[in-house]
């Protein structure tokens, strides 16, 4: 009985020794060209999520703090808005006499006469 001989993979021609090794054949080429691919769009959708800092993971917090701003200057012009709308809430009251005490009371000692 004879043994089996293990096949050897096929032989390439050798390489050109004037070229360089990035140019030598490569097996399962298409393999590497797409994993080459896959690693080139995770660097860009990286780089596009966490900007161009080398250590992404120490970089500041940004958004919260935008945030919290936005939110805090809502609030000031909010109470300044509301103390504008008080302030002429006021004149208004003062000018129709809602505002004076003494006239209630004037008008409280004196009513107002119907005529017949």
């Amino acid at each position: 009985m004879s043994s089996p001989t293990p096949t050897s993979p096929p032989a390439y021609p050798d390489p050109d020794p004037q070229l360089p090794e990035a140019f030598h054949y490569t097996p399962n080429e298409e393999k590497y060209v797409l994993q080459a691919d896959a690693l080139r769009h995770r660097q860009l959708r990286s780089a596009l999520l966490y900007g161009s800092s080398r250590y992404w993971r120490r970089r500041q917090q940004v958004w919260p703090a935008v945030i919290g701003g936005l939110i805090l200057v809502a609030l000031i012009c909010g109470v300044i808005a509301l103390i504008g709308a008080f302030g002429r809430q006021q004149e208004v009251n003062e000018e129709r006499g809602w505002g004076n005490t003494t006239t209630r009371q004037q008008m409280i000692q004196s009513p107002l006469t119907v005529a017949p």
